[in-house]
C-alpha cells in the first residue's frame, strides 16, 4: 500500500519546490508580530524580532490599525460572538452584516450591495450566478486572477457562455470584442464587460469613461472589480469611476474588497442593482454555502468607511505621498512605472533578481515584495511599492535611501 510519504504527488512537489529554491524564486513568508503600520516588526528565523518600514501593504488609508476601527471590531465581536456559525440563508444574518451592506451602497452610490468572506468569492459568485448560456463576458487582459476563474468557473457550470479577451487598456481592440461578442450572443443575451479599475501589478487604470461610452453603443454592461482603487482614487476616495467623473450609477456592477484601503481586515462585495444583488442572494454557491463574514469585520470595516466619509482628507494626503514618492524614486535611477495610483512598481527584470533586491531591502530595514512570474510576465519582475496615506515624508525619504544603496 502506498503511503502519503511515498506517493509521486510528494516526490513530484519536492522538486518543484527544489527547482523554485535553486532558481532563487522560492517565495518566502514573512512573520509580522505587530499590527499592519508603515513601521512593522517582523520575526527573524532565529526568533529575535526587528522593525522595518512597511512599503507592502495595501493599507492605502492607514485605516487596519485605526482606534475606532479596532475598537469597532471588538464592539461588534463582544455583542454578536464570533460568526454566524453557518451560512445566511439557513441560520439568519446578524445586523452588522446589513449595516455594512446599507453602508456600501450609499458610499458608491448604488441600490444595494451583498458582503462574503473575500474579494475572491464575491467575484467568484458574479458571472457564475448572473450568466446564462448564450452571454457573452468581454474580459481585459491584464484582470486580476479571481476575474479569469470567475469567468472560467461560469463557462463550466452555464455551457455555451462566450468569451473575448482584449488588450490591457486597448480600446479599438475593446469594441472589436465587444462587436465579436454582439455577433455571438443573441440579442436576448447580455454582454458582460468586466474590468479593473486598477491593475494591481500595473498601478494603471482602466478607462471607465470610454468605456461606459462604448458599452452603451452595443448594449453591454459594465462591471468593474475596483479592490486598489476603492479609498484610493476620485476626489473622495470612492474610486476609479469616481476618478473620471462617473457616479456608482454609471457601472453596472461592482466587485471590491474590505481588506485594502477599507479597514484591511478580510471581506469582500458585490454591489449594484437590487435585483442583480437578489439573485446573488438567491442563487450564488459562495454564499449558499460558506460562512457570513466574521462579524467583527464588518463592524470595522462599516467603521473604516464612515472615517474616509468623515475625513477625505485622508485621500489628499495619500495622492500627495505618492506624488512625493514617485519623483524621488525617479530621480534615484529607478524605472517606476507612471501611475496616480497608490501602486509604484520599481520594474527590474527577472524573478530571482526581484526576489534577492526584496531580500536586500528587508536587511537595510525596508520592507518591499518583489514579484516575478507567474504573478507577472517572464522577464518583467519588479518591487512592488505600496504607498500609504499614513507614511511619513521620513518614511518615504528612507525608503528612497535604501533604494540607493542597491
Amino acid at each position: 500500500m502506498t503511503t502519503a510519504i511515498d506517493h509521486p504527488f510528494l516526490a513530484r512537489a519536492i522538486s518543484t519546490l527544489s527547482s523554485l529554491r535553486a532558481a532563487g524564486e522560492l517565495k518566502k513568508l514573512v512573520t509580522i508580530d505587530s499590527p499592519m503600520d508603515p513601521v512593522v516588526t517582523i520575526v527573524n528565523d532565529g526568533g529575535s524580532k526587528h522593525d522595518v518600514l512597511n512599503f507592502c501593504s495595501n493599507n492605502y488609508l492607514g485605516l487596519a490599525n485605526h482606534p475606532e476601527v479596532v475598537e469597532a471590531g471588538i464592539k461588534g465581536m463582544r455583542q454578536f460572538g464570533a460568526g454566524t456559525a453557518s451560512v445566511r440563508f439557513i441560520c439568519g444574518t446578524f445586523t452588522p452584516h446589513h449595516q455594512l451592506e446599507s453602508r456600501i451602497a450609499e458610499f458608491l452610490g448604488v441600490e444595494a450591495s451583498y458582503t462574503f468572506v473575500s474579494c475572491w468569492n464575491s467575484t467568484e459568485a458574479l458571472f457564475p450566478t448572473l450568466c446564462e448560456p448564450g452571454d457573452a463576458i468581454v474580459s481585459d487582459a491584464l484582470n486580476h486572477a479571481c476575474i479569469i476563474d470567475s469567468i472560467r468557473l461560469a463557462g463550466v457550470i452555464k455551457k455555451g457562455v462566450h468569451k473575448f479577451i482584449y488588450q490591457n487598456n486597448d480600446l479599438a481592440d475593446f469594441e472589436s470584442k465587444l462587436e465579436a461578442a454582439r455577433e455571438k450572443a443573441a440579442d436576448d443575451h447580455v454582454i458582460w464587460v468586466i474590468t479593473d479599475g486598477v491593475f494591481s501589478m500595473e498601478g494603471s487604470i482602466a478607462n471607465l469613461a470610454e468605456m461606459r461610452t462604448i458599452c452603451n453603443k452595443h448594449n453591454a454592461l459594465l462591471c468593474v472589480d475596483d479592490s486598489h482603487g476603492t479609498g484610493v482614487m476620485g476626489q473622495t476616495g470612492r474610486g476609479t469611476h469616481e476618478h473620471y467623473g462617473l457616479t456608482g450609477q454609471d457601472i453596472d456592477l461592482f466587485t471590491g474588497t474590505l481588506g485594502k484601503a477599507l479597514g484591511g481586515a478580510a471581506g469582500g462585495y458585490l454591489a449594484g442593482p437590487k435585483a442583480a444583488i437578489d439573485m446573488v442572494v438567491q442563487r450564488a454557491r459562495p454564499t449558499l454555502f460558506s460562512n457570513a463574514l466574521p462579524v467583527s469585520t464588518a463592524c470595522s470595516a462599516d467603521k473604516a468607511i464612515q472615517i474616509l466619509m468623515r475625513e477625505p482628507q485622508r485621500v489628499q494626503k495619500l495622492r500627495d505621498n505618492v506624488e512625493y514618492a514617485r519623483t524621488k524614486i525617479r530621480a534615484a535611477g529607478f524605472q517606476v512605472i507612471e501611475s496616480p495610483t497608490a501602486i509604484c512598481p520599481i520594474i527590474v527584470g527577472e524573478t530571482s533578481k526581484a526576489i534577492a533586491m526584496s531580500k536586500q531591502l528587508l536587511e537595510l530595514g525596508v520592507y518591499v515584495i518583489g514579484f516575478g512570474f507567474p504573478v507577472v510576465p517572464e522577464g518583467e519582475a519588479r518591487l512592488r511599492v505600496q504607498i500609504s496615506a499614513a507614511h511619513s515624508t521620513e518614511h518615504l525619504d528612507a525608503l528612497v535611501d535604501a533604494l540607493k544603496k542597491l
